[in-house]
């Protein structure tokens, strides 16, 4: 004949009511409302292999491939060319963001 013990559940750790109880949520995000916000604004793509490209966002599809009019490569900071209309396939897109030209992209310059 065996006896089993059991043993009561160890208290919790935290209140119930405190969020560092309950468990994190993921939040998936939908990139295409964001991608066609950004139809016929300038934009920055960075490809995975370190090229960028920039021009006006013409279109993008279900696959979220995108077309570039007035697109210009640059590698390492150094404009390459003017590439004129371009089609980047989706797989190849590491991001994509908002374009601003005169350098800055929105952020604070900071003087030390």
């Amino acid at each position: 004949m065996s006896v089993r013990l059991s043993l009561p559940p160890p208290p919790p750790l935290f209140h119930p009511s405190s969020p560092l109880t309950k468990k994190p949520q993921f939040i998936p995000l939908n990139p295409r409302p964001m991608l066609q916000a950004l139809v016929n604004q300038d934009v920055l793509i960075r490809i995975k292999w370190g090229q960028e490209y920039t021009g006006r966002l013409v279109s993008v599809d279900s696959y979220m491939n995108v077309q570039l009019g007035n697109a210009k490569e640059w590698k390492e900071g150094e404009m390459q060319g003017d590439l004129g209309q371009v089609l980047i396939r989706c797989n190849n897109v590491l991001w994509i963001s908002a374009y601003n030209p005169k350098g800055t992209n929105g952020d604070t310059a900071m003087d030390g």
